[in-house]
């Protein structure tokens, strides 16, 4: 007979190594050995309950100093944290968001900057940098679930979309390619995954084109507003034009629409102090800027909350269990968990 392996549980104390763990004898087969804690935070010696803190205030929109000031972490270290987090939240939804099922996404892109804005960047600066000056959030938003899939930071350029496209539509859930043939003597043809609505700008009819092909229904609306000119002051909205590019006509037009993704917008402004407008707070660094916001569309898809229309404030399921990704409206702390102990 073979006897099961010790599982160490009737265990002594035997001081600690030359590292400060704690080392200990198994008082069954009398090994040694050491408990290895997990280090979330890598090498960073900041203290865990303070950094999930620091990263809690960061996500609910409080400014860098401020939380340096309430928390009484360095500001280097928060922005070291930032990167560190951000990056692990930006893995962790490259794995989940994948075989989507959504009905009706809409695209638009958020205007900031790192550094320095754009008129402030030198001759040389504008022919060779693209991580200074005017960066665009590339954003989409699905209507029904309100699920972020995907975002992409970088110049408002035709390349950008098409990349920003192509990595949605790798993430929807594609019918086989037989699908699309004859059946039982029924005529074949390609069946629409999603619909897609965008602004006017030039870039979207192509990428569209590109990345989904006949398997998406696709409109573009325009919005007129009076008073357009002027700076910060509310525009009146007078008029839109929508026009179907593919497979949208007669009375789905009315179904176009980037609302939706515009009050997206909104709340990625009151949540990342970074993107406030008329304020001394912008991102110094494009890291920074793609780490805060991948730690933004963490928190925002399995922790947020938005509320239903109406007056009567009652909140909706999270985007993550409405898009049948999570059974429960994750806490930060859960969060925190599954995005910094994820294998790899």
């Amino acid at each position: 007979m073979i006897a099961p392996t010790c599982q160490h549980k009737r265990k002594t104390s035997k001081g600690k190594d030359r590292k400060g763990q704690q080392r200990w004898t198994c008082k069954d087969c009398g090994v040694c050995f050491t408990d290895f804690d997990p280090k979330p935070l890598g090498e960073m010696t900041v203290d865990l309950s303070k950094a999930k803190l620091a990263l809690r205030m960061l996500t609910e929109g409080m400014s860098i100093r401020a939380t340096e000031r309430t928390t009484g972490i360095n500001r280097n270290t928060l922005c070291k944290l930032i990167v560190l987090f951000g990056t692990a939240c930006r893995k962790f939804l490259d794995d989940r968001m994948h075989g989507l099922k959504l009905t009706h996404l809409q695209f638009d892109e958020q205007w900031t900057f790192v550094a320095k804005k754009q008129a402030r960047l030198t001759i040389e600066e504008k022919a060779t940098c693209h991580d200074i000056g005017d960066v665009y959030l590339w954003t989409c938003i699905d209507q029904q679930t309100k699920l972020m899939p995907s975002f992409l930071i970088g110049k408002r350029s035709a390349d950008n979309a098409r990349r920003f496209l192509m990595d949605v539509s790798k993430r929807l859930a594609r019918p086989a390619p037989h699908s699309s043939d004859a059946h039982a003597f029924a005529k074949g043809g390609y069946r629409a995954i999603v619909q897609i609505s965008t602004d006017g700008w030039a870039g979207y009819p192509e990428a569209v084109d590109l990345a989904f092909g006949p398997y998406a229904k696709y409109g573009t609306i325009i919005k007129e507003y009076k008073n357009a000119t002027m700076k910060y002051d509310p525009n009146e909205m007078v008029g839109t034009k929508r026009e179907g590019i593919r497979g949208i006509e007669g009375r789905e037009l009315y179904t176009i629409g980037t609302s939706h993704v515009e009050r997206l917008n909104g709340t990625q402004r009151v949540f990342m102090k970074r993107l406030n407008r008329l304020t001394l707070c912008f991102s110094k660094k494009l890291e920074n800027l793609e780490a805060a916001f991948g730690m933004f569309a963490a928190y925002y898809n399995f922790c947020w909350q938005t509320r239903k229309p109406g007056k009567s404030g009652e909140k909706r399921p999270s985007a993550a269990m409405m898009a049948k990704l999570a059974g429960h409206v994750w806490s930060f702390d859960e969060l925190f968990e599954s995005v910094l102990n994820q294998p790899g």
